[in-house]
């Protein structure tokens, strides 16, 4: 019998939820995956970067991004901006170009596609006439000229793409006018640079591949000059007075061409190879600016020696007597140079440079040209990021000190303000500080300003100084040895190498009250780490817990310890650590729980858990949760291949057994399934009333490998033996479906350095299906989740309910289930399901604020599934809320790197180097609000209050937007980058090891 609701109270509750829950991608945080075009407009001081991917993407002044993406799944190969104007045009390698606009609409800016184009050569041409390899966008803002492969430069009437056939420049009438006696007339090949005459907009210089370079008037539609260069060409570039060329060609050489000459110039006025007269590398792309006083600046990227550094990733800068070679560790991609000056005339300022991997800018005005930090676009995978933790709300006092080491550590860089500053960013200030705290493979953790739209980098702790590793911590790899030729330094923080992969962070959690960090890694070592203003030279003391705990017949086959320093070792202001446990055997830790009231850390790896006692720097207790069919948890990472095939082998016996057993006793079972069924059935008419798209589970067999995996920790103070005395607990899930719950016996606070704390057995559930219990919470008498350790001391929550009962929440892979406290019978529990494939990855406790009511609330689970769904789950009536796709069910390492905010948001990688930030909130939204104006326009004061987001509609029908109000760009590219295997596999190897999130139970209750 259905049970009827009546409709008056849905349609409130329907109202309720859209004032609490609404689902927004709003901004891509890190650097740019797979960049491959720069741009840089001087009108709007903007940075437009494309990606292999077909995204567009546009940063201003610090918080002004826009980003767009092609429908096609095409390469951006160059982004042009029209001068003057709003516009900028895009080639892809398909051949298509297309316009985009910055248009303005309630009051902030959006970036929008308003048209496409591709040439279409005569009836029967081969696709090189029309192929375009370069593309000049006229200082006028109305033309277009494309060269091509074939050799002819064709001109585009813009913005309407209208092709101008009268004015086109054929590679005939070049050819015509070109003396017999020049050898490569008869195939000038493609048209690799196009550029206007400084002074005269009516002159273009055309150079081709083979070293030809023609001044044609675009008036008199005739060539004027011929600059008859020899050598390949690879670029071509103005002086600022107009009469003169330089070239630079792929024999590392460049040439200087005097304009003032005759008709025909068969020999450059200059010529220089930089690195002497070895074979060298093609100098791509060169360019000289003059200096009030003084000699110019020549910058040029390649032109190394081909034999010794033909390898290196080289930027050379030249002015007066100085000279250094600008050493990346990724590919070049293209670079520009900022100017002094409202105009951009002025001296050279900044030399900005993208690479693969990253963006760096070195600042020209200041002595040894240093590197301005960057605001945004910061390279999050400069070592594979392998973990990460959030934490929200941080005390202004902890975030001064955070700040403050980190400045200590940010000396090396210049002092000049960012230069890139167009746009106008509008949107409010960040109502609080929030952390982003990143692990990574080489064993740093670095902190993130997450409170706005950019992700500014704060500080960066290394743990590698505590163990012996092959790298010297005292290696400068920033500068060159003294008279080395050529002059190189090393410039950018990329680096992906790892001295030791055993260093490796897998998990973190940061105590924002005590200033407390524990940090967990990949051989089984837990540091404990606080706050110091000044450097401090210690021994960190190490205690050794085995979790097997005698166990007989494991042998660990894995990688071994790392080797603790046993002398003093020098640790900068910042994080320092303090103590240090480690795991036999040396497993990956796979769970922690920090309580800095009881100054208790929990830790857990496949084989057991742990309770340390960081104030006494003693072991607590141990527990052992290997079965005996757990032997692969006794194979680490190296043995993974073995394993595999073992686990193979174990399926097909298990089959074949399975197979026989069913013939041998399929009569005595039928009568017993049917009976099964028959119940089952009756349970599940039970509950249809109650959650009528709930769905069967499947019991998993205690057979299953890694059962005794430790996948969550928690602290809770509660009711563990009886319903009156409240008790210090720890509560253990494992990949088994099991979980333990030890009590704590605390010594009194006097007696706290004296007396050891305890801990024994109280409880031991296990689940009935076996699936792995993911996260757990203990909810007090009001149904709200325990506050987190010190919380209640600074009131920043209320003191839980001690009064009526409280509830164990147990979040298995497949179900979520309520339990009463002190007994454990079960109240109430909601089921995935398992049919369709759904299991809990990322589970976390969120506060949704209303978006109406100032200081109305509601705690929820927010869940992210297999099948890359997220779900909102009402505390504590356990009913579903909401559920929205989120990440393609495919990207699984996008899935396992997920991490939720305090507030209803959260993050997960869409390439090795992006952050997705996403919210599930309708009062907390993070996301770009800016405004960019042409530059004709006169700016004016926009009220913030009263604009709309960035994503709100626009009625135009003619256009396809770059950030729309559902997401679809933000999809789109999630698609363009997970079809390409390799990232997946990329992000996949940077987050192995990394098990499922437990429960992150910081919440403020709905009451406050």
């Amino acid at each position: 019998m259905k049970r009827f609701r009546r409709h008056g109270h849905d349609s409130q509750r329907d109202k309720l939820k859209q004032e609490l829950y609404q689902f927004n991608k709003s901004v891509e945080h890190g650097f740019p995956h797979q960049p491959s075009a720069l741009a840089y407009s001087p009108d709007l001081d903007l940075l437009a970067i494309g990606t292999r991917s077909g995204a567009i993407k546009l940063y201003g002044a610090p918080g002004v991004e826009f980003m767009g993406l092609h429908d096609e799944n095409a390469t951006v190969t160059q982004v042009h901006f029209l001068p003057h104007q709003l516009e900028l045009v895009t080639l892809l390698d398909d051949n298509s170009l297309h316009m985009w606009t910055l248009r303005a609409h309630q009051g902030v800016s959006e970036l929008l596609e308003v048209g496409r184009f591709t040439l279409t050569g005569p009836p029967g041409a081969p696709p090189s006439v029309t192929r375009v390899t370069t593309v000049l966008a006229h200082s006028s803002g109305e033309l277009l000229l494309l060269g091509t492969e074939g050799g002819h430069v064709f001109v585009v009437e813009v913005p309407g793409f209208r092709e101008l056939e009268e004015r086109n420049i054929s590679v005939e009438d070049i050819q015509a006018r070109i003396p017999e006696e020049y050898v490569p007339r008869r195939n000038l090949e493609c048209v690799e640079a196009l550029h206007e005459k400084p002074l005269n907009p009516n002159q273009v210089l055309i150079g081709y591949g083979r070293g030809l370079m023609v001044l044609w008037d675009l008036e008199r539609q005739c060539a004027i000059q011929h600059f008859l260069g020899t050598q390949q060409l690879e670029s071509v570039w103005w002086m600022e007075d107009g009469e003169h060329i330089l070239s630079s060609h792929s024999d590392g050489s460049y040439c200087c061409w005097l304009t003032t000459g005759g008709d025909v110039q068969s020999e450059p006025e200059k010529q220089d190879t930089p690195y002497g007269s070895f074979p060298c590398k093609a100098i791509s792309k060169v360019l000289q600016f003059p200096t009030k006083q003084g000699p110019p600046f020549l910058i040029f990227s390649g032109g190394m020696p081909r034999a010794s550094y033909g390898d290196r990733h080289c930027i050379s800068v030249i002015h007066s007597k100085t000279h250094i070679a600008l050493d990346f560790t990724s590919r070049i991609i293209d670079f520009f140079v900022i100017r002094e000056g409202e105009q951009h005339t002025g001296d050279p300022s900044a030399l900005v440079v993208l690479v693969e991997e990253e963006l760096v800018v070195v600042d020209l005005l200041t002595d040894g040209w240093p590197v301005i930090q960057t605001p945004y676009l910061v390279p999050l995978h400069c070592s594979a990021i392998t973990c990460s933790h959030h934490v929200s709300s941080i005390p202004f006092k902890l975030w001064e000190r955070i700040l403050a080491a980190g400045d200590v550590q940010n000396t090396h860089y210049s002092n000049k303000p960012w230069p890139i500053t167009g746009g106008q960013n509008l949107a409010r200030e960040p109502p609080q500080r929030d952390l982003l705290l990143t692990g990574h493979e080489d064993g740093t953790v670095r902190f993130w300003d997450a409170s706005g739209v950019c992700l500014h980098p704060m500080y960066k702790l290394s743990t590698a100084g505590v163990f012996h590793t092959d790298g010297d911590p005292n290696d400068n790899l920033n500068q060159g040895a003294e008279g080395e030729w050529p002059p190189f330094r090393k410039v950018g923080c990329f680096d992906p190498y790892s001295d030791d992969p055993r260093l490796g962070i897998q998990k973190i959690h940061l105590c924002k009250y005590s200033g407390i960090l524990t940090v967990a890694g990949t051989a089984g070592q837990i540091l404990v780490l606080e706050l110091n203003d000044e450097m401090a030279e210690q021994v960190v003391p190490a205690t050794v817990v085995d979790l097997l705990q005698g166990q007989d017949g494991f042998r660990w086959k894995g990688h071994t310890r790392l080797d603790v320093r046993e002398e003093p070792v020098s640790f900068p202001a910042g994080f320092q650590p303090f103590a240090l446990v480690q795991c036999q055997p040396p497993a990956v830790i796979t769970a922690i729980a920090l309580h800095s009231e009881w100054k208790l850390v929990a830790f857990g790896t496949s084989h057991g858990f742990g309770v340390y006692d960081y104030q006494q720097k003693s072991n607590v207790f141990a527990r052992c949760t290997l079965n005996p069919s757990d032997q692969l948890a006794m194979e680490g990472p190296l043995s993974r291949v073995k394993s595999i095939k073992k686990s193979l082998r174990q399926s097909f016996r298990r089959i074949r057994r399975s197979r026989v057993s069913m013939r041998k006793h399929q009569t005595a079972n039928a009568a017993k399934l049917q009976e099964l069924n028959a119940k089952l059935e009756a349970e599940a008419l039970q509950e249809m009333e109650l959650a009528p798209v709930q769905r069967r589970i499947e019991a998993r067999s205690s057979d299953d490998s890694f059962t005794g995996l430790v996948r969550t920790l928690y602290f809770a103070d509660s009711f563990i033996t009886d319903s009156t005395h409240c008790t210090p607990s720890l509560w253990a899930g494992t990949n088994g479906g099991a979980v333990f719950a030890y009590m704590l016996r605390l010594p009194p606070v006097e007696r706290r350095m004296e007396d050891p704390v305890t801990g024994s057995q109280a409880k031991e559930i296990q689940l009935m299906h076996r699936a792995p219990v993911v996260g757990l919470a203990i909810l007090d008498g009001r149904g709200v989740p325990l506050p987190e350790p010190l919380e209640v001391a600074h009131d920043l929550a209320r003191s839980p309910d001690m009064l009526a009962s409280h509830h164990l929440l147990v979040i298995s892979e497949e179900q979520f289930k309520l339990f009463t406290l002190p007994k454990v019978s079960t109240k109430t529990k909601l089921k995935l399901t398992a049919i369709d494939g759904s299991r809990v990855r990322r589970v976390g406790v969120a506060l949704f604020g209303s978006s109406r009511v100032e200081d109305y609330g509601e705690n929820g689970l927010v869940v992210l599934t297999n099948q890359g769904e997220l779900h909102v789950i009402s505390l504590p009536a356990i009913k579903m809320q909401v559920h929205h796709p989120c990440i393609r069910r495919e990207d699984v390492s996008g899935i396992a790197s997920c991490v939720f905010t305090k507030y209803g948001q959260g993050f997960y990688l869409i390439s090795p180097s992006e952050f997705e930030r996403f919210s599930l909130s309708a009062r907390w939204v993070v996301e770009p609000r800016c405004l960019v104006e042409s530059p004709n326009i006169p700016s004016t004061v926009v009220d913030p209050t009263k604009t709309r987001c960035l994503g709100d509609g626009y009625d135009g029908s003619d256009i396809r937007r770059g950030n729309d109000n559902d997401n679809s760009a933000s999809h789109v590219m999630e698609h363009a980058l997970l079809n390409d295997e390799k990232v997946l596999q990329e992000i996949q190897k940077s987050l192995e090891g990394d098990q499922m999130g437990h429960a992150d139970n910081n919440i403020k209750p709905s009451g406050e």
